[in-house]
């Protein structure tokens, strides 16, 4: 059992790397964060599985950490991003807006 445990930490691994490959070479800032959550995702399912294969609570208390930590991270992007909370502008006459609501 402890061997398919492995299997899929090394899965995790690979979609790990995958992640913060995108991290380094995003095209914007949003794909970059939601790859540093999938990578942080990802090491709290390695952890997990490698705390099954090792019969070790250690590790599961170290995925409930690290998954504590990754909504903080997201949290603080939101706040820290300048445009959040905003309304694209619209362009062209105002009051042909109005007329297509």
């Amino acid at each position: 059992m402890s061997d398919a445990f492995t299997l899929a930490a090394t899965a995790l691994l690979l979609t790990v790397a995958t992640a913060l490959l995108r991290c380094w070479k995003g095209p914007g800032r949003v794909d970059r964060i939601m790859a540093a959550q999938l990578a942080g995702t990802g090491m709290v399912g390695i952890t997990v599985a490698l705390g099954a294969a090792r019969r070790d609570p250690a590790m599961l208390d170290a995925a409930l950490t690290a998954s504590l930590l990754a909504a903080v991270l997201v949290s603080a992007f939101v706040r820290a991003n300048p445009f959040a909370g905003r309304r694209p502008e619209r362009t062209g006459n105002p009051e042909s807006a109005e007329r297509s609501l």
